[in-house]
């Protein structure tokens, strides 16, 4: 009992030390390390308010390299374990090898993740926070690593795409958002008057104080784009900050229908009129299709018997 107790001791002492010590070793590596890049990246993050993308680079790159740090310290700590255990990890490390090229053959759409993923953050095509359209799936980006990338949509859905899967980003907030606007008014209305009034409407917007941060550029007016069936229609766009071209373009719909209602301005409408004849046609029924142009011709279908 006492030999077994001694042998105990002697392991305690020597091998459970280097093992405690590995053990405790990687936890402050991992801790100091994650200190390291939290402090690099808010100092980068302040120094960067008004650079959205940087901020956005920042906070992208940094979640990555403390992955990779971590996974590094942990698989280096296994290993030094291991040998602390007495096991010899020169075999280990050789068939490691070649399992590692036997599933890189069999694991080939693995790999093309890997590579595609390196390759989109090398490139700089997305980073967390940036809003894009990528494998039919759109959202905002919550992470990207070197095998997957997770977008949340607007519904709140989680929709996770392998990296070797994304052969086209839209990214719809790369230093910078547009707002684009199509007004469609009825025919009868003055373009003109409407387009200053569209104008009027989007600059009392950018001095708005809840808007004017949002806002980069005055109102492009882009002119008369369609006739419509029963509206002319005119474009417009905004710049504005990333991720807020969509609350710009709400409010500005917002204020311009009301100054639309206050002026007396027409937005059309699609809608039936039915009526029945008179005389010898009373038995019939005429359907009239109005756009609500006022200009636009009608169409009517004759339904009904003798």
């Amino acid at each position: 009992m006492e030999e077994f107790l001694d042998l105990i001791w002697k392991w305690l002492i020597t091998s459970g030390a280097r093992i405690l010590a590995i053990v405790i070793f990687s936890f402050i590596a991992i801790r100091i390390v994650r200190i390291i890049i939290n402090r690099s990246k808010n100092t980068i993050v302040v120094k960067a308010e008004d650079d959205m993308e940087r901020a956005k680079r920042t906070e992208t790159l940094a979640g990555l390299i403390e992955k990779t740090v971590r996974a590094i310290v942990l698989i280096a700590a296994a290993l030094m374990t291991l040998q602390a255990l007495g096991i010899n990890i020169a075999p280990l490390l050789a068939g490691a090898g070649v399992v590692g090229l036997a599933v890189g053959f069999g694991a080939q759409s693995l790999v093309r993740d890997v590579i595609s993923g390196f390759f989109i953050l090398l490139e700089n095509h997305m980073n967390i926070g940036d809003v894009v359209e990528i494998a039919g799936k759109a959202g905002l980006v919550e992470s990207i690593n070197m095998r997957v990338t997770t977008l949340r949509d607007l519904s709140g859905n989680v929709h996770i795409i392998p990296n070797g899967e994304i052969a086209v980003v839209t990214n719809m907030t790369k230093e910078y958002s547009r707002a684009v606007l199509e007004i469609g008014v009825a025919y009868k209305e003055n373009v003109d008057e409407v387009m200053q009034v569209m104008k009027d409407v989007a600059d009392e917007l950018a001095k708005d104080p809840g808007f004017s941060d949002r806002i980069l550029e005055p109102m492009e007016m882009l002119g008369l784009d369609s006739f419509g069936d029963s509206s002319v229609n005119i474009k417009a766009r905004i710049t504005t900050r990333p991720r807020e071209q969509w609350n710009v373009a709400r409010e500005y719909r917002r204020r311009l229908k009301n100054t639309f209602d206050e002026k007396g301005i027409e937005i059309p409408f699609p809608h039936v009129t039915m009526y029945m004849g008179e005389g010898e046609s009373s038995g019939v029924l005429r359907i009239h299709h109005v756009g609500g142009g006022g200009r636009e011709p009608g169409v009517s279908d004759d339904t009904g018997s003798e």
